[in-house]
């Protein structure tokens, strides 16, 4: 019969095992530890890369962009946005108007006698409430640059729509003749005569003029940034701003302006 004592080599293998039992759990910790820190590497990478490439993707939005916009090209694709007008539909882009009282007067004054005896004078006079319109025109030439994320526009000359709208209606008329005058209704009639030219003179100065160019600046810049958020340029990361600037303006005051839109900051949650 055999014995029931126990095999000597299980015995000394359970000993190594006791002997052993901790180290091995050492190691085994230490394994995972390295892949638990290997994994968090590996994830810091890949954020880290997640981010670079949205940098870049931004970047090459960016690229995107000025390839698509640069000057030259941002023209040609704002100008065939433009809806095109026959010469009889108008191309005409109106910007602004305003209402103002003109006052036309003539004074005619008659000497004899070597300019020693007064016939007396003539004095004619007209008031009348008229409306100045101004536009742009569409077939005239624009330019459209790129200036970081600003889009500046060269816009043509601002032109004031004519003849001015005059309101017969509300006109008032006044004379005086002297004692030996008796032309006033031909005055008159001459200054009524005159009235559209006159006033068409008026609505091109200098000074009339400067009554609508801010608004029509303003005007100006709502269209172009109607034309880029049609094309979703206008937003935090493309377009910002837009400056307008005429073609009568000098090329100072051009340079010295400042924005005329500018995208407002956004709020956190919107959009």
């Amino acid at each position: 019969m055999t014995g029931s004592h126990d095999d000597p080599r299980s015995s000394t293998w359970l000993d190594a095992v006791r002997t052993l039992r901790w180290p091995l759990v050492v190691v085994v910790l230490g394994v995972l530890g390295y892949l638990v820190i290997h994994q968090i590497g590996q994830t810091a990478r890949e954020g880290g890369r997640a981010a670079t490439d949205i940098a870049r993707a931004i970047g090459s939005g960016a690229v995107d962009i000025a390839a698509a916009f640069q000057s030259g090209t941002i023209t040609t694709t704002f100008i065939a946005a433009i809806p095109r007008f026959t010469a009889d539909s108008g191309v005409k882009l109106e910007l602004a108007s305003f209402q103002a009282t003109e006052i036309l007067r003539t004074t005619d004054e008659r000497w004899v006698a070597w300019d020693l005896i007064p016939l007396g004078t003539t004095v004619t006079e007209i008031r009348v409430p008229v409306t100045y319109r101004y536009h742009l025109r569409l077939d005239e030439p624009w330019r459209l640059e790129v200036e970081g994320q600003s889009c500046v526009v060269h816009a043509p000359p601002i032109r004031p729509t004519l003849p001015p709208a005059i309101d017969t209606a509300g006109m008032e008329k006044f004379s005086e003749s002297g004692w030996l005058r008796f032309n006033e209704d031909q005055q008159m009639e001459g200054l009524e005569r005159s009235l559209t030219g006159v006033l068409s003179e008026r609505a091109s100065d200098a000074a009339h003029l400067e009554m609508v160019r801010e608004r029509c600046r303003l005007e100006v810049a709502e269209f172009v940034r109607a034309w880029l958020l049609a094309e979703d340029h206008w937003r935090s990361d493309r377009f910002r701003s837009v400056t307008v600037t005429f073609a009568d303006e000098s090329e100072n005051r051009a340079t010295t302006l400042h924005p005329t839109l500018v995208l407002p900051d956004l709020e956190p949650g919107d959009h």
